[in-house]
């Protein structure tokens, strides 16, 4: 895995590795953790991301998680985007915000809907999906 912090010093500065960027975004801890212990496996796939609007959101009332969950439940979505929508990629804007660029350039920041999801459960993280993959 390439990450650009990590990379090799002969390498242009500013460039990266879309593969180690999209693995690194993809992992999701906390996320995953929860979805877990609900019983949902995460599994990349769009039907995944139905299973993560059905669960109570237990969450809501922990302000501490809530920030983090919501972050994992946007790199979540947008690793689903990237892995099943042809032409989407992880973009890194330049104040550091990961999103999800389609080939027609359309720009998703699936962070702040993964926020706006944990907090409310509203738009569901399947609608968002639905919307981006009929772009």
């Amino acid at each position: 895995m390439k990450i650009p912090f990590l990379g090799h010093r002969s390498e242009k500065p500013g460039s990266f590795d879309p593969e180690g960027i999209a693995e690194l975004l993809s992992e999701c801890e906390l996320l995953r953790s929860q979805a877990s212990k609900s019983g949902v496996q995460l599994d990349d796939s769009p039907a995944s991301l139905e299973a993560l609007d059905q669960m109570v959101p237990r969450w809501r009332g922990d302000e501490e998680l809530l920030p983090w969950l919501g972050n994992d439940a946007g790199l979540y979505l947008g690793t689903v985007i990237v892995r099943t929508v042809p032409g989407a990629a992880w973009e890194i804007r330049g104040d550091g915000q990961p999103v999800v660029r389609l080939s027609s350039g359309r720009e998703f920041d699936v962070v702040a809907s993964g926020q706006e999801w944990a907090g409310s459960g509203a738009p569901e993280l399947s609608q968002l999906y639905a919307e981006v993959a009929e772009s």
